[in-house]
């Protein structure tokens, strides 16, 4: 078991622990949603993806887009997920990232789909 994020008590007084698949899905949340410059000890830590919800929707950004969000996870993610496919929509105000990636250890497919108010 993994210590669940975000961070929390459980109902037990304890830490809140999260399953294998869970943390994996919550790490690459974190790596999605972090700004860079945003950790103090890993400033190059994310993607910035929040940013780019308000730039002018193109097909040039959606690849752009695309390029920095694998980029940002093979770097950070790279020895435990292998990304295989990935979409990035902004919905309004609402950012929607859907990724299709393999979990290296136990070589399941697996699809998770992100979102996130801005």
């Amino acid at each position: 078991m993994q210590i669940a994020y975000p961070f929390r008590i459980d109902g037990r007084g304890r830490v809140a622990e999260a399953t294998e698949d869970d943390h994996i899905r919550q790490m690459i949340e974190q790596v999605l949603f972090t700004i860079p410059g945003e950790r103090v000890n890993r400033p190059d830590f994310g993607c910035g993806l929040q940013q780019l919800i308000f730039a002018p929707n193109s097909t040039e950004l959606a690849a752009a887009t695309e390029f920095i969000v694998k980029g940002a996870l093979e770097q950070w993610l790279g020895d435990v997920i292998e990304v295989e496919a990935l979409r990035v929509e902004a919905i309004d105000s609402k950012l929607e990232i859907t990724i299709r990636f393999l979990v290296r250890r136990t070589q399941e497919r697996q699809i998770g789909v992100f979102s996130r108010e801005v």
